[in-house]
């Protein structure tokens, strides 16, 4: 019997193929699970949902409306949800003072006003006083919500708001039969940072700052997210820092950086 047998789960930002919410949903399945997957390009969606039998529903995290009719739709196919997962985000890189007023209005919706909706649309149907059975809540934050890196500040703020967000979830809905926490990941090889792996030397900077030696996986994430589903998780408000050991330590500066890059290039 699979870990998750008999939950239901909606994994938002599941939308762009083999991302970090897909892997999410994969596993998820894996254990048992009904999975619901969510995000903006139904086109993904629909192809992700007939390879793997899951179940499928657009949504635009910065739309309190489509958020609320996600929550609608899941338990209209799933017949209930025990299981949500905010994975959506936009890895803004650039320096402080050129951040414009539009990025900062970007960067709030995306990453704290909309999860705020997304949590709030998923505890109007997972809480016992909302005729639900509880269940877990998932954020996926990132290690640089604690730690530093150069031209980052508003994707960090952002992170770091939500997962204070979370914090205020976990005291308050407790007693509601609902667990809240984040996941930190480090640098992780996605999609995303397809375009950033190409460059020689850039992914590679990081690994002094690795403990364990390597960089992060999705599916490292994945497996957390697992534990954290887990009737037996006995874990809620807190962050687990999935990085390797990262945050024992720091993320490179941009003169590393450039310096591995410089010495790969010249080899």
């Amino acid at each position: 019997m699979g870990r998750l047998s008999g939950k239901r789960a909606v994994v938002l930002g599941a939308s762009s193929t083999d991302n970090m919410g897909q892997h999410i949903a994969r596993r998820f399945q894996e254990e048992g699970a009904t999975v619901l997957v969510a995000g903006r390009k139904e086109a993904e969606l629909r192809a992700f949902a007939a390879a793997t039998d899951a179940k499928w529903t657009a949504c635009d995290i910065t739309d309190p409306d489509s958020v609320t009719a996600l929550a609608d739709s899941a338990v209209q196919k799933l017949g209930g949800i025990d299981i949500a997962v905010n994975a959506s985000g936009w890895g803004l890189l650039k320096p402080f003072l050129d951040t414009s007023h539009d990025d900062l209005e970007m960067m709030t919706a995306l990453q704290f006003i909309g999860p705020f909706h997304f949590f709030q649309a998923m505890i109007g149907k997972m809480a016992r006083s909302k005729g639900g059975n509880g269940g877990s809540l998932i954020q996926i934050s990132s290690a640089t919500a604690t730690i530093m890196l150069n031209d980052h500040a508003a994707y960090m703020g952002t992170k770091a708001g939500t997962d204070h967000v979370i914090r205020c979830i976990a005291n308050e809905f407790g007693a509601e039969g609902i667990r809240a926490n984040s996941i930190s990941p480090g640098l992780t090889d996605t999609p995303m940072n397809d375009a950033a792996k190409k460059i020689p030397g850039l992914f590679e900077s990081f690994l002094p700052s690795y403990p364990l030696g390597r960089w992060g996986t999705s599916d490292d994430v994945a497996a957390a997210a697992v534990w954290l589903s887990e009737d037996e998780c006995f874990m809620t408000g807190d962050n687990l820092q999935v990085n390797g050991g990262l945050t024992l330590r720091r993320n490179p500066t941009s003169a590393e950086m450039g310096a591995a890059i410089a010495k790969a290039s010249a080899s």
